[in-house]
């Protein structure tokens, strides 16, 4: 019967149109307390391009300090990777606007992009290639310096897309180090420096990609399936250290990327939702700052996919 109520919600968020959503929100038994981020989310404009999702509540085995609704992050301490421009600026903006002191991280040929978002939300800036071998090292000493990361949100990624049989092996290496592995290497980093510690988030941008896959995406779809499978591999262990960790999934979102996209093929994307339209960077990081959230130590294991409800995949 729990079951069936996720294909009746997905179905309801297909038929309702006009821009309505429905969402469906599991609680464990004890964990009622924890229902107050969830449903202060899904009812509020935050959610407008999310819908037919599933998020579980469990009881968090602690409680977090009392804080304000309208400031949720004040005095905490977040870092961005991929911060520079799109969706990435798009989360430093809104956990800045949460109260959060963002630093915001990308590559060093995108320092002047990277000056500019800091310079706007009152941050600070880490011109680092994640993929570096000292990496880790460098923003677990970036944490120790500031007291450490409250939020950590995995945004950075990139595509190299080519058919399977025709992709060079420096592709699918890129595409596998930078979107999955240098997650796992920073987050094991900073856990073991005491980088983060008790009610520590870590949120990561996974895909529409890594759940329904996408012709001439082998690399991208399995680094950001296996963004999915770092979730559920990692709740319980970081759950005993008191620490969340989710992904957020993007379907078609307006960015410059997409911009790109020759019109035709731009306009499908739109479409194929049951909204109709695409979504913006906002919507994105108001997932983040939703499981960023003080309220939201309850949540942890979940992926919630910001499509609009897309036609394809679960």
């Amino acid at each position: 019967a729990q079951r069936a109520l996720e294909g009746f919600t997905r179905s309801v968020g297909k038929e309702i149109k006009k821009g309505a959503t429905a969402q469906l929100v599991y609680v464990d038994e004890g964990a009622e307390a924890q229902l107050a981020s969830p449903l202060h989310f899904f009812l509020s404009p935050k959610s407008a391009y999310v819908s037919g999702q599933v998020v579980r509540a469990t009881e968090a085995g602690f409680k977090a300090a009392k804080f304000d609704w309208d400031k949720p992050l004040a005095g905490k301490k977040a870092l961005v990777t991929g911060g520079s421009r799109g969706i990435g600026a798009a989360i430093a903006e809104v956990l800045a606007r949460d109260g959060a002191t963002v630093t915001v991280l990308d590559i060093p040929p995108m320092a002047d992009d990277l000056n500019q978002v800091a310079e706007q939300i009152g941050g600070d800036t880490l011109e680092l290639d994640i993929t570096a071998d000292d990496a880790p090292a460098t923003i677990a000493a970036k944490a120790k310096e500031i007291g450490g990361y409250d939020v950590v949100v995995h945004n950075a990624g990139v595509t190299r897309d080519k058919m399977l049989g025709n992709m060079p092996e420096k592709f699918w290496d890129m595409v596998l180090n930078i979107n999955i592995a240098s997650q796992l290497r920073i987050n094991e980093k900073l856990l073991a420096d005491g980088g983060m510690g008790k009610g520590g988030r870590i949120i990561s941008i996974s895909s529409i990609a890594g759940i329904a896959g996408n012709l001439g995406q082998t690399n991208y779809g399995a680094s950001k399936a296996a963004v999915i499978g770092m979730i559920d591999a990692y709740k319980d262990e970081y759950a005993e250290k008191g620490i969340t960790i989710n992904a957020v999934a993007p379907g078609f979102i307006e960015t410059q990327m997409t911009a790109a996209i020759p019109f035709t093929i731009r306009e499908a994307g739109r479409r194929m939702n049951a909204m109709n339209q695409g979504g913006q960077p906002v919507d994105v990081a108001e997932t983040i700052a939703f499981f960023a959230s003080p309220a939201s130590q309850g949540l942890t294991g979940n992926v919630v996919r910001v499509c609009g409800q897309m036609l394809l995949g679960a």
